[in-house]
């Protein structure tokens, strides 16, 4: 059977078959590219029918567990990217994977280039061959450190090159060593898992850090004669105005590394030493996390998704800021999207793209505020609402009256835990009748860092450890406590990732006759607790004798030193 033949198998039609090569004429388009272009068969299916006609194995995910990148410094990526094809050495010997067999003078341009004699052609999907070609490229490139140190002093002063946009910044080719410089810092943070690069200028140094998983490292320390130029080159791509150091500046970048879309906020402030930059990173191609993976447990789920289907209401989440808020939401929102369901958002920024939801970014500038957005929201007949922050009592109310006729409203607060919410907002005015009569439930949470599993050990703490988180020593007989070590998947630092630690407060009757008498946050919060509420430390214990965090994480992100008499053995 010829290849036409089981193509027309494979539901593609003699019309489409003809179309194709005609443009492979007319074009040089590959007859592969041409159908996969106008979707005529799913690409698996069409390599499939291509890999039994030609015997050449298809490979639909390629061996990149220990890729060899010595080929990078032979081969541009351009190059490769542009053939579809990418070599790889593994036990059985060397390959090269391949999209479209019929190109195959690259294929022997490439294996004499690295010295190859003897090779074998396999093929893969377009998705598989460019994901191993940027990992490739993005491990072989060198790190901002090492890059600056091959630096001389006359590149340092080198002019800077403006350009309007970057795009793969594994694809960028300038020489210039800043722009060099500044790439490799972007590119170091999201393989480092990074959400925010400092540049902080000092009397004599230029410091870089990075904060992953909440912290913040230093990464770097630069001559001070670079803070200048670098800071120059980030204005340029954020469309900044260079010449004004005087004043603070916000700014966006949009950029590409490698099949990652990244966004990156950006904030300059004048310094006594000069502008002091901070980068904040999003990574818009992650998912979206679902309830369960952000660390509730079941009973907390199942609670938390009672809630978010209620016909009316408020639901406030409330935490300082980087405490995870706004990914509680998206996640809340993504469970109860449905087509019947007209959700819409104002939010600043939209952190998230999600499909079936409208979604209006704030913009102080046209006088399109919270507020603002808000009120021509409830003309827009939603069903559920999401204000990214009530900031002020304008808001509130807006909020407040959208829940009393019969919208349901997600919203934040910027509050210690979830019975100050209740403080914070009588504080901005609103009568305690509307809170009582609106706000259904209050969900405060921290981020604590998660232990690297492939290096925690079991740790025996000692008696002032567990009088402060608040453990009872006979309760490590059925449970072990673990503590950091650091390895090299950790980058030594004994962690890897982040989970949350929630309490959720529902406004039940005692609760709504305890508001409207007094706004006390510590009488309200005793009460929740005697109606059941488990409070963040409390959350935070059972983490940590579930083996996923250290006491230590637990202390930092609550802050309480448990009494004598408030001890956990019932866990």
């Amino acid at each position: 059977m010829d290849l036409d033949a089981r193509l027309i198998q494979s539901n593609i039609s003699e019309e489409k078959l003809a179309e194709a090569r005609r443009l492979y004429r007319t074009t040089g388009t590959g007859i592969i590219d041409s159908l996969i272009q106008k979707k005529t068969v799913a690409e698996e299916q069409l390599l499939d029918a291509v890999s039994a006609q030609f015997n050449i194995p298809f490979w639909p995910e390629l061996p990149v567990d220990h890729l060899n990148t010595d080929f990078t410094g032979v081969l541009s990526i351009q190059y490769l990217k542009k053939h579809k094809m990418v070599p790889l050495e593994t036990d059985g010997g060397f390959f090269v994977a391949v999209n479209d067999p019929a190109n195959f003078q690259p294929v022997d341009d490439l294996c004499r280039l690295l010295g190859h004699k003897d090779y074998r052609v396999v093929l893969s999907t377009n998705e598989s061959i460019m994901a191993a070609i940027n990992l490739a490229y993005d491990l072989s490139r060198s790190t901002a450190k090492e890059f600056f140190r091959e630096m001389n002093d006359e590149s340092t002063d080198s002019i800077i090159s403006e350009i309007d946009e970057t795009g793969d910044l594994l694809d960028e080719t300038s020489d210039a060593p800043i722009i060099k410089l500044v790439n490799l810092l972007l590119s170091g943070a999201i393989k480092d898992r990074a959400s925010d690069i400092h540049i902080e200028p000092y009397q004599s140094t230029l410091k870089v850090r990075y904060r992953i998983d909440g912290i913040l490292y230093d990464i770097l320390s630069l001559p001070r004669r670079i803070q200048s130029p670098l800071t120059s080159r980030v204005k340029i791509m954020a469309k900044l105005n260079i010449a004004e150091k005087r004043l603070p500046q916000d700014g966006r970048i949009e950029i590409k590394i490698a099949d990652r879309s990244v966004d990156i906020r950006v904030s300059v402030i004048p310094t006594a030493f000069g502008e002091r930059v901070v980068l904040r990173l999003l990574d818009k191609t992650s998912s979206i996390l679902e309830l369960f993976d952000l660390g509730m447990d079941r009973e907390t789920i199942r609670t938390f998704n009672k809630l978010i289907k209620s016909p009316y209401g408020i639901v406030l989440v409330t935490g300082p800021t980087g405490s995870g808020k706004t990914t509680t939401l998206y996640a809340a929102l993504t469970s109860i999207n449905q087509p019947e369901i007209n959700i819409i958002t104002i939010e600043d920024p939209i952190e998230y793209q999600i499909e079936g939801i409208g979604q209006i970014q704030v913009n102080p500038k046209i006088d399109l505020t919270f507020a603002a957005g808000l009120r021509s929201i409830v003309r827009q007949d939603p069903d559920v609402i999401l204000v990214g922050e009530i900031r002020d009592r304008e808001t509130a109310e807006i909020a407040i009256q959208s829940s009393l006729t019969g919208h349901l409203v997600f919203s934040t607060l910027h509050t210690n835990d979830a019975a100050s919410a209740v403080t914070r907002l009588i504080d901005m005015g609103i009568e305690p009748f509307l809170v009582t009569s609106s706000v259904i439930a209050i969900v405060a949470q921290r981020l604590v860092r998660v232990l690297c599993p492939k290096c925690k050990e079991v740790h025996i703490p000692d008696d002032e450890s567990l009088e402060n988180i608040g453990i009872h020593r006979d309760t490590l007989r059925d449970h072990a406590i673990f503590m950091k070590k650091g390895c090299q998947a950790c980058m030594n630092t004994g962690y890897r990732g982040r989970t949350a630690i929630f309490e959720v407060m529902i406004i039940d009757e005692r609760l709504k006759r305890l508001i409207l008498k007094t706004s006390d946050s510590n009488q309200i919060n005793d009460e929740a607790v005697r109606q059941g509420m488990r409070t963040l430390h409390e959350d935070g214990v059972r983490k940590v004798l579930a083996g996923d965090t250290t006491i230590e994480e637990v202390l930092r992100v609550t802050r309480i030193l448990k009494r004598d008499n408030d001890v956990v053995d019932d866990l």
